[in-house]
């Protein structure tokens, strides 16, 4: 069976995006971008909330055509491209880049997909997230502890009725200072 996973870079204090939206603390070096390059050869489909399929659109599409960008990013950016995606919005009226539009999460419809052979699956966003977590569908929660405190902002978990046991199943230590931790459920 395939696994879920939600993995965001996050703050001490638990924030994915500072209050008035900004994400500039938490985009990554070389090194910690290479990783997610890597990371991406475990993945076979994204799973994006509307916003973070905007935002990912908003640049992953064109970066390998910008002479300027990093040789990562290109790589990055081609890799993102050739992922299927299944984009979850009541509000959008079509998606691109080998993306598929879905307007509802409906656990049977996730529990068919994890079933079919393949890689991880990614879920983006936490506001998707939540939903999938309520519903008993993460598999592994990957942080990428990032060493600032921002005091407000968009946090990466909901409010949740019932506990969800995880045990740390691996930890690494980057040069910038992020930690990844991955738990599983337990």
């Amino acid at each position: 069976m395939r696994k879920i996973i939600y993995a965001l870079t996050v703050s001490l204090d638990g924030f994915i995006e500072a209050p008035d939206g900004d994400l500039s603390w938490s985009f990554p070096d070389e090194e910690l971008h290479q990783h997610f390059n890597d990371r991406e050869t475990m993945i076979d489909t994204h799973l994006y909330g509307r916003r973070m399929y905007e935002l990912m659109a908003a640049y992953w599409p064109t970066a390998d055509e910008n002479p300027s960008a990093p040789l990562y990013e290109v790589q990055y950016a081609k890799i993102w491209k050739s992922k299927p995606k299944i984009v979850f919005s009541k509000t959008l009226d079509r998606v691109g880049w080998n993306s598929r539009l879905v307007r509802d999460v409906i656990p049977g419809e996730i529990q068919k997909l994890k079933a079919q052979p393949g890689k991880y699956m990614s879920v983006g966003g936490p506001t998707l997230a939540a939903a999938f977590m309520r519903l008993d569908l993460i598999d592994e929660f990957w942080l990428y502890l990032s060493p600032i405190i921002l005091g407000a902002g968009k946090p990466m978990f909901p409010s949740l009725k019932d506990r969800i046991p995880v045990a740390l199943i691996e930890t690494k230590t980057f040069g910038s200072g992020v930690a990844l931790l991955r738990y599983a459920l337990i």
